[in-house]
């Protein structure tokens, strides 16, 4: 076959409609986590998100005003949580913001000590011992009374799942 203009534009259009198809599949397997976004929020103040948080899975999670942070019973993020580890320990926090939103840095720097989840549902790949030092990304965002919430995804990113920390109230002096 001779090849001329007309019959490389159309081989060329082939190939478009196959990468165009291919485009298309990738972005339907592609779950909410992967292209999350951020919340927006761009108001969060240090003071603000130091404090006691909790899960209502039994995590605590203290961050000092001075930075310092200490947690207790954190699951991992992402494919981590699979292996069902949590980590307990003291480290360091941060708060930063991005055009998308604020997001918490969380350091782990001295595991304190290691639970395991029951329905953890794989293994360690290295099958070895959890992480000694670990780090998180918390979004930032405001529950519905404009009060501060912290969450990672955790698990399958297709998934979309996610833990979140609430912060417990301060106690206040009586008068």
């Amino acid at each position: 076959m001779k090849i001329t203009r007309g019959n490389a534009l159309r081989g060329l259009r082939g190939y478009g409609a196959v990468a165009a198809l291919l485009i298309t599949l990738t972005g339907c397997l592609a779950g909410p986590a992967q292209y999350y976004g951020g919340t927006g929020v761009h108001d969060a103040t240090a003071a603000e998100a130091a404090g006691v948080w909790e899960s209502v899975e039994g995590t605590t999670m203290t961050l000092r005003p001075d930075g310092t942070a200490t947690v207790t019973r954190l699951d991992g993020r992402d494919f981590d949580f699979d292996e069902g580890w949590r980590l307990s320990g003291k480290g360091a926090w941060s708060l930063s913001d991005t055009p998308d939103g604020q997001r918490l840095r969380l350091e782990l720097t001295a595991r304190a000590g290691v639970d395991r989840r029951a329905d953890a549902t794989a293994p360690p790949p290295d099958g070895g011992d959890p992480p000694t030092t670990y780090s998180w990304r918390f979004h930032v965002d405001r529950d519905d009374r404009r009060r501060l919430v912290l969450f990672f995804f955790v698990g399958d990113p297709d998934a979309g799942s996610t833990s979140v920390m609430t912060r417990q109230p301060t106690a206040t002096r009586a008068p």
